[in-house]
């Protein structure tokens, strides 16, 4: 299947650390015309990854140490802009996200149904959990899901998938800059979607869990829950008047990080 996209450009942003034996298959999976240019930031790859980038004909950017997932993301979403996107995709290059529904995920923004698109892993617990995903991680994403969607009236099935898509007009208006270099950035992002009234939806996506493909230790998932617990609570103390965060706060001119162009 193809997608027509006028008007607008699109353009996909793959956060990379140490794909190249997932990237081509990824890639693969993009449908004719769903994007009219794909970003990958490399953040400190010890493989082929750059190599393979550019190879494929990517815009590749390079961080020449490790900035951490969400000062890649960061990266990201400022290259997006700076090249006039007018809606951004993020798909990991691990190939556990199925690339096949980006064209369909840009439809909504499109249409104006939403301006932030999430790809949904947890369409019923026994595709989750067929597709890999551990016991503990679906309980705990339920659980932490259940509670965000509680904490910021939403009703999304899953409120940390790593496909997301956006309106320019979200990036250009949440001030993601001062969001963590961590895993949290993702929940920040969100809050402050929230926050700034900004619509949410939702796609089924199938996800795959296998060795290759990207995942947090038990360790650190018990780190970031705890983390997304605290960014709910700092979203009701801002709305009801009681704390101020930098996270909530205008976006300003911040300054760009340092990055090589390949």
């Amino acid at each position: 299947m193809s997608f027509r996209h006028s008007p607008g450009k699109v353009i996909a942003v793959m956060p990379a650390y140490n794909a190249a034996r997932t990237l081509e298959r990824t890639l693969a999976d993009i449908p004719p015309g769903a994007v009219d240019e794909v970003i990958l930031v490399d953040d400190g790859s010890k493989d082929d990854t750059v190599e393979i980038a550019r190879r494929l004909g990517l815009t590749v950017i390079v961080h020449e140490k490790n900035k951490g997932y969400g000062g890649n993301q960061k990266t990201c979403y400022r290259e997006a802009l700076s090249r006039g996107a007018d809606y951004i995709v993020m798909i990991h290059p691990d190939y556990q996200y199925d690339s096949r529904v980006i064209g369909a995920t840009i439809e909504f923004l499109m249409l104006g149904i939403c301006d932030v698109m999430m790809g949904s892993r947890i369409r019923t617990r026994r595709e989750a959990l067929a597709g890999g995903m551990p016991a503990w991680k679906y309980i705990a994403n339920r659980m932490l899901t259940i509670t965000e969607n509680i904490a910021l009236g939403q009703n999304l099935g899953d409120f940390h998938s790593g496909f997301r898509a956006y309106r320019k007009e979200v990036l250009e208006t949440i001030p993601y800059e001062k969001n963590t270099d961590d895993f949290a950035f993702d929940t920040q992002f969100l809050a402050q979607a929230v926050y700034f009234n900004f619509k949410l939806g939702d796609i089924p996506v199938p996800v795959r869990y296998f060795d290759e493909a990207s995942s947090i230790n038990f360790r650190r998932c018990i780190k970031y829950g705890l983390t997304t617990l605290w960014v709910m609570g700092q979203y009701w103390l801002q709305k009801l008047g009681l704390a101020k965060f930098e996270i909530f706060g205008p976006r300003d001119a911040a300054g760009s990080a340092s990055t090589s162009q390949a």
